[in-house]
């Protein structure tokens, strides 16, 4: 088997069905895609393949005329002075109602579920996760959100059926910080 066919049947089987002894996620009622656009601080996640060694994890949005998602998803691998990454998933947002269901292309033709489940009145904390609970992201406008943000947004991921022990906090440390 070839590595491309190998990795487009990885990508069918990550992709598709969803968790049949749960209930599907809430989303928000509402997303103003313009306000959700910009950079966004990957706080924590249940992490795919490629980022469980991720430092510095930063997943930015631009709204394109053809109402697709400009994604652009950078970090460091391995440590804070780990080699620089950079991925450029499209978004295409699904429910054009609420536009709190979003599917998220990295490679064509498979889209995975992303599901905008918690957003704050003020776009400044998100938590973005899937129906099969296999994969979730805490994200913030800045690298470090107060430990009782946190805590709630856990308690929330859990009562939602996530697997809190595969939960990563992502070390954030940027220039003026003083860490």
């Amino acid at each position: 088997m070839t590595t491309t066919r190998a990795l487009l049947l990885f990508l069918a089987v990550a992709t598709s069905g969803c968790a049949a002894s749960m209930p599907p996620l809430k989303t928000v009622e509402k997303v103003d895609l313009a306000r959700f656009m910009g950079p966004w601080y990957v706080i924590a996640c249940i992490p795919t393949w490629f980022e469980t060694e991720v430092y510095n994890g930063v997943e930015s949005y631009r709204l394109e005329a053809d109402g697709t998602i400009d994604t652009v998803f950078t970090f460091r691998k391995g440590s804070f002075e780990g080699p620089p990454k950079k991925f450029h998933p499209r978004g295409f947002v699904v429910d054009k109602v609420n536009n709190s269901t979003w599917g998220m292309q990295f490679v064509w033709p498979f889209k995975a579920e992303y599901l905008i489940t918690h957003l704050n009145p003020d776009y400044s904390q998100t938590v973005v996760g899937r129906n099969k609970r296999d994969y979730v992201w805490i994200m913030a406008r800045t690298p470090q959100i107060p430990e009782e943000d946190y805590r709630r947004l856990v308690q929330e991921l859990a009562s939602q059926g996530y697997d809190m022990a595969k939960l990563r906090k992502v070390p954030q440390r940027w220039p003026g910080e003083g860490k």
